[in-house]
């Protein structure tokens, strides 16, 4: 499935197409993939989870382990496309946010899962760093984990159609950072 969106897109979705490219019948997709929307999904669900042991693995098993500061760099510059797996776990998470632009349940499933990122992830790790007085600005972290998130999407959005390098990307991504540490 997420080859199928990566290679062509969400509109070219289909059980018969998802059947097709793995090689079984559309009868058996069916059976655990009642709707094209509960597929979208299973392969949106997939990606996240490919991508939180990417960076469980990056940070030695879970962003507690690491600085706070390192775990922020891990979990923003993953949201970059940088080989094979992220650019097709980039490219299902962009088509499922335009999904969400017509897709009230959709939109309310992202507006739950930024809320996460944002608030129980990003800014409880600028929270930390805030505390111990390492951070060189005084703004609230939800604003701030917003405007990173925010960043590292779009930069990924242009490494997506070529706007940028993923090189590039990160490399603003880095620096936003090193602007909050000063």
């Amino acid at each position: 499935m997420l080859e199928v969106v990566a290679d062509s897109g969400l509109p070219s979705v289909s059980l018969s197409t998802v059947a097709a490219r793995a090689g079984v019948s559309q009868g058996r997709v069916q059976y655990y993939f009642p709707t094209k929307e509960s597929l979208i999904e299973a392969a949106f669900d997939h990606a996240n989870a490919a991508s939180s042991a990417r960076i469980a693995a990056k940070l030695g098993g879970s962003p507690g382990s690491a600085s706070p500061r390192q775990a922020l760099t891990v979990v923003l510059t993953e949201l970059i496309p940088y080989d094979a797996q992220s650019l097709n776990h980039l490219r299902v998470r962009q088509s499922f946010a335009a999904l969400a632009l017509h897709h009230e349940a959709i939109a309310e499933r992202m507006r739950k899962e930024y809320e996460q990122l944002h608030d129980d992830n990003i800014a409880d790790l600028l929270r930390q760093d805030q505390r111990a007085g390492h951070l060189s600005v005084a703004q609230e972290p939800g604003s701030v984990a917003r405007g990173l998130v925010a960043l590292a999407e779009g930069l990924a959005y242009y490494v997506l159609i070529g706007a940028c390098s993923a090189q590039t990307a990160k490399q603003n991504v880095l620096d936003a950072l090193d602007r909050l540490y000063r």
